[in-house]
């Protein structure tokens, strides 16, 4: 039975979720079999695990949050900076296409939010958003790489923004980026009106995990600090995260299987004579028509894929995610085969 609110990820291969499809370090499991009652009967400490993340992203551990996923950074930053300052006006700018938790923490905390539509091909909007800043906007979400396009804004570009919105939270989301592109961990020194978020749901594979972390300077990290639940990072995710630091080998090793698993994708479509689009991140986006029967004859064949039509940006789409070699093999058979039955 499936309950109401709750969402089903499905079985099978899943490939609609950007997961990790490898799992996670064989240090991590090793470090959860190694919890010990002490670690779950009482509230966990932070400060290593924070200072640990603060030495691999290479930042002063006073920049660093912990989150209960990217998900809880994003709406505390708006609750921080919107609902808690009580702009009964505020907005917020979302490029299109966007990742829903941006509307939905404008929702949240009772903002508006103002819609960006991208330019041909996804290209990311920059004189636009621009354009749409001013005295009401509170925040900005920016997406590199973007889900679901795959699509890296310029480092350039986000510096023009940040520099455009000095009063304004510039929130610029790096979920993907281990797959493609280059942080902007290196120009936050020089805009305090910036967060970063990142999150060890992807190419950790720890998912499962719920631990997100946002990165910024204390103007703006500190209001969101203090609407942050203490206890947000439970004892098991910690030790998983600290562990996941330590395997050096095991993100590199994944991302390159992911490169590759987009290559294949990106010679399927052309095959297939699926438009789609170049990745940075660990998926593709393609257009295949109708795709809601292209999803459901997927799953049917246990391969699960994200439809992508309730979007208007992105009709007629289907997101596929890119991991292991063999399951882009399996994914990519099923969908040669659900586009050989559809032209009979």
């Amino acid at each position: 039975m499936r309950l109401q609110g709750y969402p089903n990820p499905g079985e099978g291969l899943r490939l609609h979720l950007n997961e990790n499809t490898g799992g996670c370090s064989p240090r991590v499991l090793e470090a959860i079999r190694n919890i010990g009652a002490r670690d779950v009967s009482t509230y966990p400490e932070y400060s290593e695990i924070v200072r640990a993340c603060a030495r691999h992203f290479d930042v002063d551990p006073e920049w660093v949050l912990l989150t209960n996923g990217l998900d809880e950074g994003l709406l505390m930053a708006a609750v921080a900076h919107i609902a808690r300052v009580r702009a009964h006006d505020a907005e917020t700018i979302v490029p299109l296409p966007a990742f829903d938790p941006y509307p939905n923490a404008t929702a949240a905390v009772g903002a508006t939010a103002i819609l960006v539509p991208p330019g041909k091909d996804y290209a990311f909007p920059t004189e636009a958003v621009i354009a749409a800043i001013t005295p009401r906007t509170r925040m900005i979400f920016l997406n590199t790489p973007n889900n679901p396009t795959g699509q890296l804004i310029p480092i350039a570009d986000l510096e023009r923004i940040a520099s455009a919105a000095p009063a304004s939270v510039v929130f610029i989301d790096e979920a993907y980026i281990e797959f493609g592109g280059t942080s902007f961990l290196p120009q936050l020194p020089r805009f305090d009106n910036v967060l970063i978020g990142r999150t060890f749901s992807k190419a950790y594979g720890l998912a499962g995990m719920r631990v997100g972390i946002v990165i910024g300077q204390p103007r703006m990290l500190d209001p969101v600090r203090e609407v942050t639940l203490p206890f947000n990072i439970n004892g098991v995710a910690r030790a998983a995260v600290a562990a996941a630091l330590t395997d050096t080998e095991f993100l590199p090793r994944y991302a390159a299987q992911v490169t590759e698993s987009r290559e294949r994708l990106y010679a399927a479509c052309e095959r297939l004579g699926l438009p789609y689009w170049k990745s940075a991140a660990n998926f593709v986006l393609v257009r295949v028509g109708d795709s809601a029967p292209v999803v459901r004859a997927m799953a049917e064949r246990k391969v699960h894929v994200r439809d992508r039509s309730k979007d208007p940006t992105t009709a007629g789409c289907i997101r596929v995610t890119a991991g292991i070699r063999e399951h882009t093999d399996a994914a990519i058979e099923a969908l040669e085969s659900v586009m050989a039955a559809r032209q009979k």
